[in-house]
């Protein structure tokens, strides 16, 4: 098993974090997956017809996280949250990127929902994952740039495993080595929220949505949940 740790730190200067950690076991990335690809088309449909639209960067749940960066240091609008980079480009382009089964179904649920997702491949992660502050020593390979080596920088917040940086700017981006594939079969998936009070009703929902996508191709899925109360889960 893998475990999560929200460290002590993190907790401390973020009391409201709470984020689901949707692991599915057995997947089968390869088949069809209709009930994702009805979920994106319906979300395109939805944004021509102006019945719906992302959320942008004046609203709460992407602004907390511009807020967020800039506590350690990123500037948000040079570098964006994840969801908010995602949501720009869907409201560019009309379309969701279509790149894998499961990485299609945290797309479209992260940008429905407003909240940040993210996925790890977890045959590929060593140890056990901290979401902590960087200290300037670990490595990070970008997704899509195998050759590719950067350096977070100090108080950076980073997921990490005992390999190196597994997220830069706690979402902003996700390594290659643990990037989820069409043969990934045993996956965490993540979503956040830095406003539980507020958005945990939102979050367990995105969860639950997430689940019943990833259900049917899957042996076993499950839910738990990271933040100050239960800062460690092992999945």
């Amino acid at each position: 098993m893998t475990e999560f740790r929200l460290t002590p730190a993190v907790a401390d200067s973020f009391p409201d974090t709470l984020i689901a950690v949707v692991t599915a076991t057995g997947l089968r990335g390869r088949e069809d997956w209709p009930a994702t690809a009805a979920a994106l088309g319906e979300l395109e449909r939805q944004l021509v017809d102006s019945a719906w639209q992302p959320a942008e960067e004046t609203d709460p749940r992407i602004e907390a996280w511009h807020t967020a960066y800039r506590s350690f240091g990123t500037n948000p609008r040079r570098i964006r949250p994840s969801v908010d980079a995602l949501g720009r480009r869907f409201a560019k382009k009309g379309t969701l990127p279509r790149i894998n089964p499961p990485v299609d179904s945290y797309n479209v649920v992260s940008v429905r929902h407003g909240l940040p997702a993210g996925a790890f491949d977890l045959d590929q992660v060593t140890g056990g994952v901290d979401i902590r502050y960087a200290d300037g020593s670990e490595e990070f390979t970008p997704l899509g740039e195998p050759g590719t080596v950067e350096t977070p920088k100090p108080g950076e917040i980073i997921y990490a495993d005992t390999s190196g940086v597994l997220t830069r700017h706690w979402n902003h981006r996700d390594a290659h080595r643990t990037r989820v594939t069409e043969d990934s079969t045993h996956v965490a998936f993540l979503l956040e929220t830095l406003h539980a009070t507020r958005d945990g009703d939102l979050l367990k929902a995105a969860a639950l949505d997430l689940r019943e996508l990833l259900a049917p191709h899957a042996q076993q899925t499950t839910v738990r949940y990271l933040g100050p109360a239960q800062s460690r889960i092992a999945v």
